[in-house]
Protein backbone atom coordinates (compact mmCIF):
# COMPACT_ATOMS: atom_id res chain seq x y z
CA UNK A 1 0.00 0.00 0.00
CA UNK A 2 1.38 3.22 -0.91
CA UNK A 3 2.39 5.56 1.96
CA UNK A 4 -0.17 7.83 0.45
CA UNK A 5 -2.88 6.97 -1.85
CA UNK A 6 -4.55 10.48 -1.41
CA UNK A 7 -3.51 13.64 -1.35
CA UNK A 8 -6.13 15.75 -0.06
CA UNK A 9 -6.27 19.72 -0.96
CA UNK A 10 -7.74 22.48 1.00
CA UNK A 11 -6.52 26.38 0.80
CA UNK A 12 -9.51 28.60 2.18
CA UNK A 13 -11.84 28.62 5.21
CA UNK A 14 -14.61 26.79 3.16
CA UNK A 15 -12.53 24.21 2.61
CA UNK A 16 -11.78 23.13 6.31
CA UNK A 17 -15.44 22.61 7.62
CA UNK A 18 -15.32 19.97 4.37
CA UNK A 19 -11.62 18.25 5.10
CA UNK A 20 -12.47 17.28 8.78
CA UNK A 21 -14.84 15.02 9.00
CA UNK A 22 -13.10 13.33 5.64
CA UNK A 23 -9.82 12.96 7.28
CA UNK A 24 -11.66 11.30 10.49
CA UNK A 25 -13.55 8.99 7.45
CA UNK A 26 -10.41 8.09 5.84
CA UNK A 27 -8.62 7.38 9.13
CA UNK A 28 -11.37 4.57 10.05
CA UNK A 29 -11.63 3.12 6.47
CA UNK A 30 -8.53 2.96 6.22
CA UNK A 31 -7.59 5.52 3.12
CA UNK A 32 -3.79 6.40 3.68
CA UNK A 33 -4.12 10.34 3.02
CA UNK A 34 -1.99 13.35 3.75
CA UNK A 35 -2.67 16.72 3.77
CA UNK A 36 -1.54 19.84 1.83
CA UNK A 37 -2.38 23.43 2.72
CA UNK A 38 -2.53 25.63 -0.39
CA UNK A 39 -2.15 28.97 1.92
CA UNK A 40 -4.56 30.34 0.10
CA UNK A 41 -6.19 31.86 3.29
CA UNK A 42 -3.05 33.17 5.11
CA UNK A 43 -4.74 34.68 8.22
CA UNK A 44 -4.39 33.22 11.07
CA UNK A 45 -7.78 34.29 12.08
CA UNK A 46 -9.29 32.16 9.09
CA UNK A 47 -7.21 29.49 8.97
CA UNK A 48 -4.94 28.19 12.42
CA UNK A 49 -8.14 28.12 14.21
CA UNK A 50 -10.12 25.97 12.26
CA UNK A 51 -7.96 23.18 12.15
CA UNK A 52 -7.85 23.16 16.09
CA UNK A 53 -11.61 23.20 16.62
CA UNK A 54 -12.12 20.89 14.23
CA UNK A 55 -9.88 18.26 14.96
CA UNK A 56 -8.41 18.58 11.47
CA UNK A 57 -4.35 16.85 11.29
CA UNK A 58 -1.73 19.69 10.62
CA UNK A 59 -1.16 19.73 6.95
CA UNK A 60 1.79 17.43 5.75
CA UNK A 61 2.85 20.55 4.24
CA UNK A 62 1.83 24.08 3.61
CA UNK A 63 2.49 26.23 -0.21
CA UNK A 64 2.38 29.36 1.47
CA UNK A 65 0.77 31.28 -1.76
CA UNK A 66 -0.93 33.93 -0.07
CA UNK A 67 -3.38 36.25 -1.82
CA UNK A 68 -3.21 37.57 -4.87
CA UNK A 69 -5.64 38.03 -7.81
CA UNK A 70 -7.06 34.83 -9.60
CA UNK A 71 -4.86 34.54 -11.97
CA UNK A 72 -1.78 35.25 -10.31
CA UNK A 73 -2.90 33.16 -7.36
CA UNK A 74 -3.65 30.15 -9.20
CA UNK A 75 -0.71 29.83 -11.41
CA UNK A 76 1.51 30.38 -7.83
CA UNK A 77 -0.95 27.06 -6.59
CA UNK A 78 0.03 25.00 -9.23
CA UNK A 79 3.56 26.11 -9.54
CA UNK A 80 4.11 25.15 -6.12
CA UNK A 81 1.95 22.15 -5.99
CA UNK A 82 3.47 20.25 -8.88
CA UNK A 83 6.69 19.30 -6.80
CA UNK A 84 4.73 18.18 -3.95
CA UNK A 85 2.94 15.55 -6.16
CA UNK A 86 5.76 14.62 -8.01
CA UNK A 87 7.41 13.88 -3.86
CA UNK A 88 4.09 12.01 -2.49
CA UNK A 89 3.23 10.58 -6.37
CA UNK A 90 -0.29 9.12 -4.71
CA UNK A 91 -2.81 7.21 -6.32
CA UNK A 92 -5.02 10.37 -6.32
CA UNK A 93 -5.35 13.89 -5.47
CA UNK A 94 -9.03 14.95 -3.56
CA UNK A 95 -10.26 18.45 -4.28
CA UNK A 96 -13.23 19.81 -2.14
CA UNK A 97 -15.36 23.04 -2.95
CA UNK A 98 -14.34 25.49 -6.03
CA UNK A 99 -12.23 27.59 -4.57
CA UNK A 100 -8.73 28.77 -6.80
CA UNK A 101 -6.82 25.73 -4.80
CA UNK A 102 -9.67 23.32 -5.75
CA UNK A 103 -8.93 24.06 -9.62
CA UNK A 104 -5.63 25.13 -9.60
CA UNK A 105 -4.47 21.32 -8.02
CA UNK A 106 -7.00 19.37 -10.20
CA UNK A 107 -5.12 20.84 -13.44
CA UNK A 108 -2.41 19.84 -11.95
CA UNK A 109 -2.68 16.34 -11.15
CA UNK A 110 -4.94 15.92 -14.05
CA UNK A 111 -1.95 16.65 -16.24
CA UNK A 112 -0.07 14.84 -14.99
CA UNK A 113 -2.26 11.82 -15.28
CA UNK A 114 -3.12 11.24 -11.64
CA UNK A 115 -7.30 10.76 -10.94
CA UNK A 116 -8.60 13.71 -9.39
CA UNK A 117 -11.61 13.21 -6.99
CA UNK A 118 -13.82 16.35 -6.64
CA UNK A 119 -16.24 16.64 -3.39
CA UNK A 120 -19.54 18.73 -3.70
CA UNK A 121 -19.21 18.69 -7.38
CA UNK A 122 -22.03 19.30 -9.55
CA UNK A 123 -22.91 22.80 -8.17
CA UNK A 124 -24.45 25.45 -10.28
CA UNK A 125 -24.89 28.34 -10.17
CA UNK A 126 -24.97 29.56 -14.16
CA UNK A 127 -23.95 32.58 -13.23
CA UNK A 128 -19.88 32.76 -15.08
CA UNK A 129 -19.28 36.09 -13.51
CA UNK A 130 -18.62 34.24 -10.05
CA UNK A 131 -14.97 33.38 -10.16
CA UNK A 132 -16.59 29.99 -7.88
CA UNK A 133 -18.81 28.63 -10.75
CA UNK A 134 -15.78 28.95 -13.53
CA UNK A 135 -13.60 26.47 -10.87
CA UNK A 136 -16.82 24.30 -10.34
CA UNK A 137 -17.60 23.62 -14.01
CA UNK A 138 -13.86 22.97 -15.46
CA UNK A 139 -13.28 20.76 -11.83
CA UNK A 140 -15.68 18.37 -12.68
CA UNK A 141 -14.57 18.26 -16.13
CA UNK A 142 -11.08 16.91 -15.38
CA UNK A 143 -12.38 15.12 -12.27
CA UNK A 144 -12.18 10.87 -12.14
CA UNK A 145 -14.88 10.23 -9.49
CA UNK A 146 -17.31 13.09 -7.92
CA UNK A 147 -19.39 13.80 -5.38
CA UNK A 148 -22.70 15.48 -4.99
CA UNK A 149 -24.70 17.23 -1.66
CA UNK A 150 -28.02 16.63 -3.68
CA UNK A 151 -29.52 14.72 -6.23
CA UNK A 152 -29.97 17.80 -8.72
CA UNK A 153 -26.70 17.68 -9.31
CA UNK A 154 -26.39 14.70 -11.17
CA UNK A 155 -28.74 16.97 -13.72
CA UNK A 156 -26.16 19.78 -14.16
CA UNK A 157 -23.13 17.03 -14.66
CA UNK A 158 -24.83 15.07 -17.38
CA UNK A 159 -25.53 17.93 -19.30
CA UNK A 160 -21.74 19.03 -19.51
CA UNK A 161 -21.32 15.26 -20.77
CA UNK A 162 -20.14 13.78 -17.24
CA UNK A 163 -20.58 10.12 -17.27
CA UNK A 164 -23.47 8.85 -14.40
CA UNK A 165 -21.30 6.14 -13.09
CA UNK A 166 -18.30 8.67 -11.75
CA UNK A 167 -20.88 10.45 -9.87
CA UNK A 168 -21.98 8.79 -6.11
CA UNK A 169 -24.64 11.29 -4.23
CA UNK A 170 -23.58 11.26 -1.23
CA UNK A 171 -24.81 13.89 1.12
CA UNK A 172 -22.87 17.05 2.04
CA UNK A 173 -19.72 16.98 4.45
CA UNK A 174 -20.43 20.09 5.81
CA UNK A 175 -23.48 18.70 7.29
CA UNK A 176 -20.87 16.28 8.78
CA UNK A 177 -19.04 18.79 10.35
CA UNK A 178 -22.09 21.02 11.94
CA UNK A 179 -23.21 17.58 13.71
CA UNK A 180 -20.34 16.75 15.23
CA UNK A 181 -19.68 20.13 16.28
CA UNK A 182 -23.04 21.23 17.10
CA UNK A 183 -23.02 20.44 21.02
CA UNK A 184 -19.58 22.04 21.23
CA UNK A 185 -21.05 25.19 19.81
CA UNK A 186 -19.59 28.70 21.34
CA UNK A 187 -22.80 30.25 23.43
CA UNK A 188 -23.65 33.35 21.86
CA UNK A 189 -23.17 34.74 25.23
CA UNK A 190 -19.61 34.16 25.69
CA UNK A 191 -18.86 35.40 21.93
CA UNK A 192 -20.53 38.65 22.76
CA UNK A 193 -20.45 39.03 26.59
CA UNK A 194 -24.13 39.36 26.80
CA UNK A 195 -26.81 37.33 25.18
CA UNK A 196 -29.46 40.16 23.01
CA UNK A 197 -32.70 40.41 24.58
CA UNK A 198 -35.26 39.37 21.93
CA UNK A 199 -33.40 37.94 19.33
CA UNK A 200 -30.51 39.10 16.84
CA UNK A 201 -29.52 38.71 12.72
CA UNK A 202 -26.46 37.35 12.15
CA UNK A 203 -24.76 38.89 8.66
CA UNK A 204 -21.99 37.61 6.36
CA UNK A 205 -20.71 39.90 3.47
CA UNK A 206 -17.95 39.38 0.84
CA UNK A 207 -18.68 38.67 -2.28
CA UNK A 208 -16.85 41.52 -4.62
CA UNK A 209 -20.15 41.93 -6.50
CA UNK A 210 -21.74 42.65 -3.27
CA UNK A 211 -18.79 44.93 -1.40
CA UNK A 212 -16.22 46.12 -4.67
CA UNK A 213 -19.54 48.56 -5.91
CA UNK A 214 -20.28 51.75 -3.83
CA UNK A 215 -23.72 51.73 -4.66
CA UNK A 216 -24.45 47.80 -3.94
CA UNK A 217 -22.42 48.08 -0.96
CA UNK A 218 -24.39 51.34 0.14
CA UNK A 219 -27.73 49.81 -0.57
CA UNK A 220 -27.10 46.85 1.57
CA UNK A 221 -25.75 49.06 4.50
CA UNK A 222 -28.74 51.24 4.69
CA UNK A 223 -31.05 47.99 4.71
CA UNK A 224 -28.39 46.78 6.99
CA UNK A 225 -29.05 49.70 9.47
CA UNK A 226 -32.89 49.85 8.72
CA UNK A 227 -32.54 45.87 9.93
CA UNK A 228 -30.48 46.63 13.28
CA UNK A 229 -33.30 49.55 14.64
CA UNK A 230 -35.74 46.42 14.63
CA UNK A 231 -33.37 43.60 15.72
CA UNK A 232 -29.67 44.20 17.00
CA UNK A 233 -27.17 42.89 13.76
CA UNK A 234 -24.22 40.55 14.65
CA UNK A 235 -21.86 41.30 11.85
CA UNK A 236 -18.40 39.24 11.98
CA UNK A 237 -17.10 41.48 9.27
CA UNK A 238 -14.79 39.63 6.31
CA UNK A 239 -11.02 41.71 5.83
CA UNK A 240 -11.82 42.34 2.25
CA UNK A 241 -15.42 43.97 3.22
CA UNK A 242 -14.00 46.27 5.83
CA UNK A 243 -11.36 47.29 3.43
CA UNK A 244 -13.54 47.74 0.91
CA UNK A 245 -15.89 50.13 2.86
CA UNK A 246 -13.02 52.48 4.05
CA UNK A 247 -11.96 52.64 0.62
CA UNK A 248 -15.52 53.83 -0.74
CA UNK A 249 -15.91 56.25 2.12
CA UNK A 250 -18.65 53.76 3.92
CA UNK A 251 -17.11 53.02 7.63
CA UNK A 252 -19.85 55.14 8.67
CA UNK A 253 -22.30 52.94 7.94
CA UNK A 254 -21.11 50.04 9.72
CA UNK A 255 -21.14 51.87 12.86
CA UNK A 256 -24.78 52.45 12.99
CA UNK A 257 -26.71 52.10 15.49
CA UNK A 258 -27.69 48.49 16.84
CA UNK A 259 -24.83 46.90 14.42
CA UNK A 260 -22.29 44.53 16.82
CA UNK A 261 -18.78 44.71 14.35
CA UNK A 262 -16.47 41.46 15.02
CA UNK A 263 -13.71 40.44 13.82
CA UNK A 264 -13.42 37.21 12.13
CA UNK A 265 -14.97 34.07 14.24
CA UNK A 266 -14.16 30.53 14.43
CA UNK A 267 -16.32 27.90 13.42
CA UNK A 268 -17.66 26.80 16.88
CA UNK A 269 -18.05 31.33 17.73
CA UNK A 270 -20.30 31.07 13.87
CA UNK A 271 -21.78 27.90 14.89
CA UNK A 272 -23.55 29.28 17.89
CA UNK A 273 -24.26 32.83 17.09
CA UNK A 274 -25.82 30.63 13.52
CA UNK A 275 -27.73 28.23 15.68
CA UNK A 276 -29.02 30.79 18.03
CA UNK A 277 -30.33 33.61 14.79
CA UNK A 278 -33.89 35.17 14.55
CA UNK A 279 -32.58 34.99 10.66
CA UNK A 280 -29.37 35.10 9.35
CA UNK A 281 -28.51 37.66 6.38
CA UNK A 282 -25.58 36.33 3.84
CA UNK A 283 -23.76 36.44 0.73
CA UNK A 284 -22.13 33.04 2.11
CA UNK A 285 -22.70 29.33 0.34
CA UNK A 286 -21.91 27.40 3.24
CA UNK A 287 -24.05 29.63 5.39
CA UNK A 288 -27.07 28.29 3.44
CA UNK A 289 -26.70 25.01 3.99
CA UNK A 290 -25.86 25.29 7.53
CA UNK A 291 -29.11 27.50 8.25
CA UNK A 292 -31.28 24.79 6.41
CA UNK A 293 -29.52 22.11 8.30
CA UNK A 294 -30.66 24.23 11.57
CA UNK A 295 -33.96 25.38 10.96
CA UNK A 296 -32.70 29.19 10.17
CA UNK A 297 -34.51 31.60 7.88
CA UNK A 298 -31.60 32.61 5.69
CA UNK A 299 -31.78 35.84 3.54
CA UNK A 300 -29.31 35.01 0.26
CA UNK A 301 -28.12 38.86 -0.67
CA UNK A 302 -27.75 36.91 -4.31
CA UNK A 303 -29.16 37.03 -7.67
CA UNK A 304 -28.35 33.18 -8.14
CA UNK A 305 -27.55 30.09 -5.75
CA UNK A 306 -25.78 26.85 -6.93
CA UNK A 307 -27.57 25.49 -3.69
CA UNK A 308 -30.91 25.02 -5.05
CA UNK A 309 -31.80 22.68 -2.45
CA UNK A 310 -31.58 25.44 0.06
CA UNK A 311 -34.80 27.07 -1.58
CA UNK A 312 -36.79 24.31 -2.16
CA UNK A 313 -36.10 22.44 0.52
CA UNK A 314 -35.02 24.72 3.16
CA UNK A 315 -35.23 27.89 4.80
CA UNK A 316 -33.21 29.77 2.45
CA UNK A 317 -34.97 32.70 0.22
CA UNK A 318 -33.02 34.79 -2.44
CA UNK A 319 -33.44 39.01 -2.44
CA UNK A 320 -30.15 40.05 -4.52
CA UNK A 321 -28.50 43.09 -3.11
CA UNK A 322 -32.16 44.88 -3.55
CA UNK A 323 -32.95 46.70 -0.42
CA UNK A 324 -36.21 46.45 -0.63
CA UNK A 325 -36.66 43.16 -1.11
CA UNK A 326 -34.67 42.09 1.45
CA UNK A 327 -36.46 44.27 4.28
CA UNK A 328 -39.54 43.04 2.82
CA UNK A 329 -38.11 39.92 3.36
CA UNK A 330 -37.03 40.09 6.75
CA UNK A 331 -40.44 41.84 7.64
CA UNK A 332 -41.88 38.61 6.44
CA UNK A 333 -39.42 36.48 8.87
CA UNK A 334 -40.57 38.65 11.80
CA UNK A 335 -44.42 38.49 10.99
CA UNK A 336 -44.39 34.57 9.95
CA UNK A 337 -41.41 32.99 11.11
CA UNK A 338 -40.23 32.48 7.59
CA UNK A 339 -39.48 29.12 5.60
CA UNK A 340 -39.81 25.91 7.87
CA UNK A 341 -38.07 23.67 5.39
CA UNK A 342 -36.62 20.23 5.66
CA UNK A 343 -33.50 18.62 6.21
CA UNK A 344 -32.45 17.48 2.20
CA UNK A 345 -32.20 13.58 1.87
CA UNK A 346 -28.64 12.71 2.96
CA UNK A 347 -27.85 15.50 5.07
CA UNK A 348 -27.58 13.22 7.91
CA UNK A 349 -23.76 13.64 9.03
CA UNK A 350 -22.53 10.22 7.44
CA UNK A 351 -21.21 11.86 4.12
CA UNK A 352 -17.96 11.43 4.71
CA UNK A 353 -18.15 7.72 5.53
CA UNK A 354 -20.24 7.00 2.38
CA UNK A 355 -17.00 8.98 0.65
CA UNK A 356 -14.49 6.80 2.41
CA UNK A 357 -16.54 3.98 1.82
CA UNK A 358 -16.68 4.32 -2.55
CA UNK A 359 -13.35 5.61 -2.55
CA UNK A 360 -11.95 2.61 -0.51
CA UNK A 361 -13.57 0.21 -3.05
CA UNK A 362 -12.50 2.18 -6.06
CA UNK A 363 -8.99 2.03 -5.29
CA UNK A 364 -8.84 -1.28 -4.31
CA UNK A 365 -10.98 -1.78 -7.88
Amino acid sequence: MNACEVLCVVGARPNFMKIAPIMAAFAARPVQARLVHTGQHYDAAMSDGFFEQLGIPRPHVNLEVGSATHAVQTAEIMRAFEPVLDQEAPRAVLVVGDVNSTIACALVAAKKCVPVIHVEAGLRSYDRRMPEEINRVLTDQISDLLFTTERGALDNLRREGIAPERVHFVGNVMIDTLRRNLERAVPVGQTLGHRPAGGYAVLTLHRPSNVDDRDTLAGLLDAVGRIASRLPVIFPIHPRTRAAAERLGLSARLEQPGIRLLPPVGYLEMLGLTREATVVLTDSGGLQEETTALGVPCITLRENTERPVTLTEGTNTLTGPDPEKILQCFADILTSGGKRGRIPEHWDGRASERIAAILRDWLDA
